[in-house]
């Protein structure tokens, strides 16, 4: 970095802590001290370019003892190579009243639609559509304290299925950020997605392995080392499409190509029904979780494994828990119904 540049970046840090002043705050600086600082103010108010902003953010990475982080802007289109065979996705997000699609309502929707190709390359982002929809009953003061979302903001609108189907139409794939969740309010809303392939951001990139410890959206976009208006839907969407669009710190493939590789996976949900109550904790310390919400699946303990590990699995089933021949619950997971509930 030149001289000027980084002395530039020492008068705003200084004019920084000089803003105590003007807020009502004491200095402790001395008299010299503060004619100075008051000097280094006024150099401080001058504009920075791009360039020069850049630079000094590389100069405080480049330490070892600093990390930046920058303000998420609007990805730029990018050509794809002649011929390439784009394909169009959605990034969905949802704010709701509560956490069960049975009885909780989506309160605001946001689609941010985006072309990719099949490396996992994302070219262009496209005009996001939002909504906010009324529920029927009142939302609750930790909704409001958890998305930000008030009863007057949503009072009279509708999230129109109708406009919801017609937006995501030539979508092939549809991305979330927990679809799990997403999925299974999405699809009450607009019943077309039930026909369509989907992609979890959150479950499908081995994040871990790429040495990030957290899986929540805010946490991977600071990681990646952005910053940006958090808990509004649109705003989600275009932050996990960021990550998505940016290589990985270990595989360095981007986000979307390592997402696209696992959600083509073919898995299996194996049903461990009406299994001896004896041998819950050896299913559950093995990776089984427990369905009891009442849905049209069995209330019994199931795990899903993938192709490699199906006939395995069923072996361990009828010689360690059942301990004889039995006929098993298998069904075939694939992005079209995965984080479903028909399943």
């Amino acid at each position: 970095m030149t001289p000027s540049v980084w002395g530039g970046a020492a008068c705003a840090i200084i004019a920084a802590i000089g803003d105590s002043r003007r807020h009502g705050v004491r200095s402790a600086l001395s008299p010299r001290h503060r004619e100075t600082h008051r000097g280094s103010a006024l150099a401080s108010e001058r504009s920075y370019s791009e360039e020069e902003l850049a630079a000094m953010a590389e100069t405080l990475a480049a330490s070892g003892r600093y990390r930046v982080q920058r303000r998420l802007t609007p990805r730029a289109k990018k050509d794809p190579e002649p011929g390439a065979n784009l394909r169009l996705a959605l990034f969905v997000d949802v704010e709701t009243t509560g956490l069960d699609p049975e009885t909780d309502e989506i309160i605001e929707l946001a689609m941010v639609p985006f072309r990719y190709g099949a490396d996992g390359e994302i070219y262009e982002v496209g005009e996001a559509f939002q909504s906010f929809n009324q529920p029927q009953k009142s939302i609750s003061a930790e909704i409001t304290d958890l998305t930000g979302i008030t009863n007057e903001m949503v009072l009279g609108a509708v999230a129109d299925p109708a406009r919801i189907e017609t937006f995501a139409r030539d979508a092939v794939l549809v991305i979330a950020h927990n679809a799990g969740f997403d999925r299974r309010f999405v699809e009450r809303l607009a019943p077309s997605f039930a026909l369509k392939a989907w992609a979890c951001s959150q479950s499908q990139i081995e994040w871990a392995h790429e040495g990030i410890e957290g899986t929540r959206l805010p946490y991977l976009v600071a990681a990646a080392g952005y910053f940006y208006e958090k808990h509004r839907a649109v705003n989600d969407c275009l932050a996990a499409i960021e990550l998505l669009a940016s290589p990985l710190p270990m595989s360095r493939v981007t986000g979307l190509a390592k997402l696209l590789e696992n959600a083509r996976k073919t898995s299996w949900r194996i049903w461990a029904e009406n299994s001896p109550f004896e041998f819950k904790d050896i299913l559950k310390t093995r990776g089984y979780r427990w369905n009891g919400d009442g849905s049209a699946s069995p209330r019994a303990w199931y795990v899903d494994v993938d192709d490699s590990a199906k006939a395995l699995e069923l072996n361990f089933l009828r010689s360690e828990i059942y301990q004889r021949e039995v006929d098993l619950l298998v069904k075939r997971i694939d992005p079209f119904n995965r984080f479903s509930d028909r399943i």
